[in-house]
């Protein structure tokens, strides 16, 4: 009898491992896609479920070789997907695919240029199913590109910079409203008008932490502003919520403590988990360093909470006429994106994308505009208060040695936009330059008057 018993349990394990190597032997590719972002080139196969998968490159030409095991794939499916794949910005010339009559599915990436490949798979989270993920890197983008902006090693006075980061991005859609408003291109469009906005206002500049439609990780975003030297982070969003009828907008800043509500503790858990989304969650020889950058950046947060409280009630103040406010003060939540160190930083949502009221709204590029006013308003409120030592806001407010502020004048340049720009008088302008007339030549220098 108990020789019968094994027989049975040897026996139903045997069908049970007959069963999962059929199911691995059924599992297909289901989808492509393909976007390029300036640090890398990222191709994620979409999956039916886990396979197991090898790449190795060729030579003369560059090719790289994946190849999945005991996978099968309808081929028909995915010539539509290729086709449309918009390659040309890519290191990719083609993509190619064994026969339906070989065992294993070989994909062939033939290549345009030398690229070091990264792969790695990921596990299905939220609408996403198993994934496999290649990163490719160009030689050039292999070097570390040297910092720009607000730390340059001479001494002149320097702009206010506002590091702008748009949430979200490639496989991580965020929230999405009706009609598939997706909240990663809504705040990508609000991010550019906001630093349009800045850009064009004397003593400052806005630099992006993504420009299209790709994915960066939370710390990577941080990483962004350090590298920029950045006076202040803000992180741009568009809520999502159980139900239509919520409504509003809120500026969020880090807490230390945990959430300041219930909303905000909740919203905080479905941001952060979009680094899993993203892939960020693969093993790295880089998890030490990560692991010790996190542990500073919550030991210095203190420094600049005070700043992004202050500088985060400004900004209500700002959207407060343009939108309807979910909570009249700053918010505080225990968000990864906020974690930088010694930066004002703030995650900024800009309505209920659930809300079809305001998804239409934020589908408005008039409103993105206004929004973006708004927010710039606020940030320009502080650091009018209290603009950082050295920068142009700065120098403008001291009372002697002051230096000259120069503008060559470029095509389409006009003395009264001239005027606007640098927030002067067009009577001190002209004035400053002893010009009789309104009539100015490309490559004239205008001295810029100081504002009384």
């Amino acid at each position: 009898m108990q020789n019968l018993g094994f027989l049975q349990r040897a026996g139903m394990a045997l069908l049970m491992l007959l069963a999962t190597m059929t199911a691995l032997a059924q599992q297909s590719v289901d989808g492509i896609r393909i976007r390029p972002d300036p640090e890398k080139t990222r191709v994620v196969f979409d999956l039916s479920g886990p396979v197991e998968h090898k790449l190795f490159m060729l030579e003369n030409p560059p090719r790289l070789v994946i190849d999945l095991n005991d996978t099968g794939m309808h081929r028909t499916d995915l010539k539509a997907e290729i086709a449309e794949l918009g390659i040309e910005t890519t290191p990719i010339a083609a993509v190619r695919f064994s026969p339906p009559s070989q065992e294993n599915l070989r994909i062939v990436l033939d290549l345009k240029q030398e690229v070091k490949p990264r792969s790695f798979i990921l596990t299905p989270i939220a609408q996403y199913r198993d994934r496999l993920v290649i990163d490719l890197f160009t030689e050039d983008q292999q070097i570390q590109s040297p910092p720009q902006g607000a730390g340059s090693a001479d001494l002149k006075p320097r702009e206010i910079v506002i590091a702008i980061d748009p949430g979200h991005g490639g496989d991580d859609p965020g929230a999405i409203g009706p009609g598939k408003l997706y909240e990663k291109k809504v705040v990508l469009a609000i991010a550019r008008e906001l630093k349009a906005v800045a850009d064009r206002t004397y003593g400052y500049k806005g630099v992006l932490t993504r420009q299209g439609d790709y994915y960066v990780a939370h710390r990577k975003r941080t990483a962004i502003a350090r590298e920029n030297q950045s006076d202040v982070f803000v992180s741009i969003h568009a809520d999502g919520w159980k139900t239509s009828s919520a409504n509003g907008a809120s500026v969020y800043a880090i807490s230390q403590d945990g959430a300041s509500s219930e909303s905000a503790k909740w919203l905080a858990e479905k941001e952060n988990r979009a680094d899993l989304i993203g892939g960020v969650g693969s093993v790295s020889l880089d998890d030490k360093d990560d692991m010790l950058a996190g542990v500073l950046l919550d030991l210095s947060q203190t420094a600049s909470l005070s700043a992004s409280l202050e500088m985060g009630e400004a900004i209500l103040l700002g959207i407060k006429p343009i939108t309807r406010l979910h909570k009249k003060n700053v918010e505080q939540a225990a968000f990864i994106v906020l974690k930088s160190p010694d930066i004002p930083s703030l995650l900024i949502e800009t309505g209920f994308i659930s809300n079809p009221g305001e998804a239409r709204n934020l589908a408005s590029r008039k409103h993105q505009k206004k929004l973006a006013a708004g927010i710039f308003a606020g940030i320009n409120k502080y650091f009018s208060r209290t603009p950082p030592n050295g920068t142009l806001l700065a120098v403008r407010q001291e009372p002697i040695s002051r230096p000259v502020i120069t503008h060559v004048i470029r095509r389409g340049d006009t003395l009264s936009e001239i005027a606007l720009r640098y927030n002067v008088r067009f009577e001190d302008l002209k004035r400053e330059n002893a010009l009789n007339a309104n009539t100015i030549r490309i490559g004239q220098t205008l001295r810029i008057p100081h504002r009384k």
